[in-house]
């Protein structure tokens, strides 16, 4: 029952922390000329991610490489899969052209890059301090292009509206969001772990599944409530931050600062890093098409995150179906898939060839 209570009060923190993150972040960006994009891949992406942070760090010293290594592999996961397919289905996303351009294949040069460093069976403090290099030179170019490409008479429209508010509100409302987001993903977390050691789940499935999704649930409330607050933007831009953050910047940390860095299994060589891999590649063409996410889009990305998740729970327990399930997503839900972001992508490409 005190878990429960727990998890609920969680829950409860993540929306509110949320909610005035947001606010915020949006108001933040005109006060200091920058767009919503580049607000919600910095402020607001990095802010999100700060649990992984905080649980990568605990579990490598700690001694939870699993753990370590699963909660960035599987947030990413379930960034992707989850968040923009949740938010996708509560309302169409605009994707913004510099995503297309740049951050998403950032994003995919960032997981292919994380994944040849593992190969040598760890991540790491040359591998971390490289990584860490990355993001200081990322979020300073970011900040360089949106103090240029930012509307100049933008906070002159917000002050027609309404009587103008002081600065300091507007940073406490990120500051206090973003306390409240920390506070409550690791509320629920910590009792969602113990739920998942009852049922004598291993350190990486747990780092995969439960505490990935526990700490990616800043993203998804933040993501959400921006997008039904007309924030696209932010709701996208924070789900690819986010991604980059945990690769660079999770990692990077972890890496430099893990005596022994981080232990990288066999499985997540031969699974997680690749799934992790493909679902950067798949993101580009579902968001160059229309450059948008539909519905239906969301419908595919949701469905791929249900298929991984069972596949692991399956694995976990060495079940029988796990032979039929793994034939039937490799010979033929992988390949329709692919074919049908051949047959869109195609012709946006006759129609755009310098898009």
């Amino acid at each position: 029952m005190v878990t429960l209570l727990l998890l609920a009060l969680g829950l409860l923190l993540l929306i509110l922390g949320a909610e005035g993150l947001v606010k915020g972040a949006s108001r933040l960006a005109a006060r200091l000329g920058l767009s919503p994009l580049i607000i919600g891949l910095t402020v607001v992406a990095f802010g999100t991610s700060a649990p992984e942070l905080v649980v990568s760090l605990k579990a490598a010293f700690s001694g939870q490489a699993g753990i370590a290594m699963g909660n960035v592999v599987g947030s990413n996961i379930f960034n992707v899969l989850f968040i923009l397919g949740v938010s996708a289905l509560i309302v169409p996303l605009a994707v913004a052209q510099q995503l297309i351009r740049l951050d998403i294949p950032l994003m995919i040069v960032l997981s292919l890059v994380v994944l040849a460093m593992a190969l040598d069976g760890s991540i790491g403090r040359l591998d971390g301090g490289l990584l860490v290099l990355g993001l200081v030179a990322y979020t300073s170019f970011l900040l360089r292009q949106g103090r240029r490409q930012a509307p100049a008479n933008e906070p002159a429209a917000d002050n027609s509206e309404a009587p103008p508010r002081p600065g300091w509100h507007d940073a406490l409302y990120v500051i206090g969001g973003l306390a409240m987001l920390v506070a409550g993903s690791r509320l629920f977390v910590d009792s969602a772990v113990v739920m998942a050691a009852w049922f004598g789940v291993s350190d990486q499935v747990i780092g995969l599944t439960v505490v990935a999704a526990g700490t990616s649930l800043p993203e998804v409330v933040t993501s959400i409530v921006a997008a039904l607050r007309g924030q696209r933007d932010i709701a996208v831009g924070n789900v690819v931050g986010s991604n980059i953050f945990n690769l660079l910047g999770v990692l990077g940390l972890t890496g430099l600062i893990a005596p022994a860095g981080i232990a990288v299994t066999e499985a997540m060589l031969s699974l997680d890093l690749p799934v992790m891999v493909a679902v950067a590649v798949a993101c580009l063409p579902i968001c160059f098409t229309a450059r948008a996410i539909d519905r239906w889009e969301g419908v595919v990305l949701l469905g791929y995150y249900l298929a991984y998740t069972a596949y692991l729970i399956l694995a976990a327990t060495h079940h029988d179906a796990l032979a039929g399930f793994s034939a039937l997503m490799l010979y033929f839900v992988l390949p329709i898939t692919a074919l049908t972001l051949a047959v869109l992508v195609v012709p946006e490409l006759r129609r755009n060839p310098t898009r």
